[in-house]
């Protein structure tokens, strides 16, 4: 088999979210020509998400899917070379920097915009995958809205939860908290604020083994829940269920390369998107564990473009 030949270019972007599209327009506009490698799931999360209705610019409610794609159009339409790939390794020890595609094909860069995002845990079970995105959402900033005075639960323990939660009765007339300990991970704060929160309920030492809703047209209308002490089954009526168990970023392929936190977030400067190895940024939720939304992405996207730039300039 012949080997591939090596593909250079000024800019590599890895991942395909808000971040990654907007770094690509703003680094093809900047006569950059820039490349951007997909990876597995084109669009990220959002193509995950079906309303969109926080997404500045736009009136009407739009699509997740539909915004990817707009967003793919722009940076292919000014000069974005879209390459179809999953990089499996990188080594940002070397000059250029390289990374190998999934099927062997190299790529040396001089810069690299790291937008491989975040995956939200679920709890993996059948019937929560079946209703995702019709009442079961990982996102309460996002779908909150689409559940007023209905009842919904949240899944989780920790601070996430404990804030979707919180969160959620804007909307919600009824918020039931569930969690498989008897205690919160939570810090005492939130959990005092939660306590003192009369449309909140919590249900203690209980998982949810199955999401029950309607096929035509699909929605959520209940949970099956076991309690973990008894292992007694019941049954709750609910509208919309919402995972708040975690999120995990997309950077194992950087271990040992790049400064991580303890929950493997990458860590760029203060107000930048620099990582600790000069030229190489990192933009979105990659980095991002606070907002986590398709606008402050966009926005990191942007100014890791604008960073790879000055750096090129400069080197």
């Amino acid at each position: 088999m012949t080997e591939k030949p090596t593909k250079h270019t000024k800019v590599l972007i890895i991942g395909s979210g808000p971040a990654g599209y907007t770094a690509a327009v703003y680094a093809a506009r900047a006569m950059l020509k820039p490349m951007l490698v997909a990876g597995m799931q084109p669009g990220g999360q959002l193509t995950i998400t079906t309303d969109v209705e926080n997404y500045p610019g736009f009136a009407d409610v739009i699509q997740g899917p539909w915004l990817m794609e707009q967003m793919r159009d722009q940076a292919k339409a000014v000069g974005t070379d879209l390459v179809e790939d999953h990089i499996q390794s990188v080594n940002l020890k070397s000059k250029p920097f390289e990374a190998i595609g999934d099927g062997g094909q190299k790529y040396t860069a001089d810069s690299i915009i790291i937008s491989t995002g975040a995956q939200a845990r679920w709890l993996n079970i059948e019937s929560e995958e079946k209703f995702k995105g019709f009442g079961v959402s990982a996102c309460a900033t996002c779908d909150g809205f689409f559940f007023k005075d209905k009842t919904v639960a949240v899944v989780g323990g920790g601070n996430a939860a404990v804030e979707e939660a919180m969160f959620l009765t804007k909307f919600a007339s009824k918020v039931q908290l569930i969690h498989r300990r008897n205690e919160l991970r939570a810090e005492k704060l939130l959990q005092k604020k939660l306590m003192e929160n009369k449309k909140i309920e919590i249900i203690w030492d209980s998982v949810v083994e199955e999401v029950i809703g309607d096929e035509e047209p699909k929605n959520v209308k209940g949970l099956k829940i076991k309690n973990t002490k008894t292992n007694e089954m019941s049954e709750l009526k609910i509208d919309g269920l919402f995972i708040a168990i975690g999120h995990d970023p997309a950077t194992s392929l950087f271990k040992d390369q790049l400064e991580m936190d303890n929950t493997g977030y990458l860590i760029t400067k203060s107000d930048s998107t620099e990582t600790n190895v000069p030229g190489v940024y990192a933009a979105g939720d990659v980095k991002d564990k606070i907002f986590r939304q398709a606008v402050t992405a966009a926005g990191m996207g942007c100014m890791a473009a604008l960073e790879a730039e000055k750096y090129l300039a400069s080197n």
